[in-house]
């Protein structure tokens, strides 16, 4: 299956305002000037995927455009060259929602898509935990055929998220497919408030934690879990990273740096080809047995804290192979109020795996069963491996 990347709660670092180009030429020509120097200055490949970027300026001014719509039509086309989704203009309402998610809450469904090039419609990275998407029962790899009706055929992942979000107590139809089942679906939009965190002792005594995405306060939760369930005693930990879309970077190398004693933690590689390592050099707030459960909704920061804490041998990951998305954006605020996406820089694991578009391979591979079946093998592998290292260091 081949994926076209789309709108999901990504990989972002901080926000910046960019300064207007010269005066001299019209608003709607600024707006263009304006976003093609922020990716000229900052896009992460340097061939711009092999487009000459001076070229693409002068083609987006030969016909000058004289409105506001008119300029975002020759953005739009001028980002489409790079063929990267995740480098996007964000409408003031998209910005805003972005700002609100990476915050810990947001108000709609609760999903995180993705575009499917194959069939040209979105696709489920996975529904957030306690969603309305999620007790409608959908799930990761769901394609959505149609939103209130109209076709998604061709949609960009922006509007398909915009349409699915709306006002608390709002209805909105969804058409999914999976496999060859096709249905629909009615949801009523919520505030989904995101808890990063929650956590429980199950039998054996193994602490069970589950992080659902990287928020502001995702950090103090993680600690807050860990000193909690030290108190009562686990001899283990099993960290559940099924369906975790990512999220803040910041937040990502926190809690990596919670597990981890020492060592590196990632290396974000720029479009001149210079890393910078992020590494742990304090404490972790525990050294017991760890098991992490992935699967194929757990995408960018999850899969930064996965693969810091496999190649740092700090514990063994069981279920699938990850989404793959190793990119990282900016988010830039353009003068009409808008924000500007951009992919600014690519990280590696620390044995300098990079998993854009592979994702990181568990050290035991379990697929997700049937829903029907009721039984989480991916938890009961992880807890028979938990049960060996206990034994064998006689916990």
């Amino acid at each position: 299956m081949k994926w076209r990347w789309g709108w999901w709660l990504g990989l972002l670092v901080l926000s910046f305002t960019w300064i207007q180009p010269a005066l001299a030429l019209t608003e709607p020509q600024r707006l263009v000037v304006e976003v093609w120097h922020i990716v000229n200055r900052a896009y992460v490949e340097p061939t711009f995927n092999g487009h000459n970027w001076q070229t693409v300026r002068q083609t987006a001014l030969q016909s000058p455009p004289e409105t506001m719509v008119q300029a975002e039509t020759v953005i739009q086309e001028m980002l489409g060259q790079l063929d990267d989704p995740f480098t996007r203009v964000l409408p003031q309402s998209q910005y805003r929602n972005l700002q609100t998610t990476t915050a810990g809450e947001l108000t709609g469904v609760g999903l995180q898509i993705v575009l499917d090039t194959e069939q040209q419609v979105p696709l489920v990275v996975a529904p957030i935990s306690g969603s309305p998407a999620a007790q409608a029962g959908i799930q990761s790899r769901d394609r959505i055929l149609a939103i209130d009706g109209a076709s998604t055929l061709g949609m960009d992942m922006d509007t398909a998220a915009s349409r699915m979000r709306g006002l608390p107590g709002t209805r909105v139809v969804l058409t999914l497919q999976r496999g060859e089942r096709r249905w629909p679906v009615t949801i009523e939009r919520q505030r989904v408030v995101l808890p990063s965190v929650v956590w429980e002792v199950r039998p054996g005594a193994i602490g069970y934690i589950q992080l659902s995405q990287f928020s502001a306060g995702s950090a103090a939760e993680m600690a807050e879990a860990i000193q909690a369930l030290e108190a009562q005693g686990v001899g283990g930990y099993v960290l559940d990273l099924r369906n975790n879309p990512g999220g803040l970077f910041q937040a990502g190398l926190e809690i990596a740096q919670e597990w981890l004693n020492q060592g590196t933690v990632v290396y974000t590689v720029n479009r001149d080809g210079l890393e910078t390592d992020f590494t742990a050099g304090g404490k972790a707030l525990t050294d017991k047995p760890l098991v992490v459960l992935v699967n194929h909704g757990t995408a960018s920061a999850s899969e930064i804290l996965a693969g810091a804490l496999q190649d740092n041998h700090r514990a063994t990951l069981v279920g699938e192979t990850t989404f793959g998305k190793g990119l990282i954006q900016s988010v830039f605020k353009l003068s009409n109020g808008d924000g500007l996406a951009v992919s600014v820089a690519r990280y590696e694991t620390p044995a300098h795996h990079n998993i854009h578009r592979r994702g990181i391979v568990p050290d035991q591979e379990v697929p997700t069963p049937p829903e029907t079946t009721g039984n989480d093998p991916q938890y009961q592998a992880a807890v028979a491996g938990l049960t060996k290292s206990l034994v064998a260091t006689g916990s």
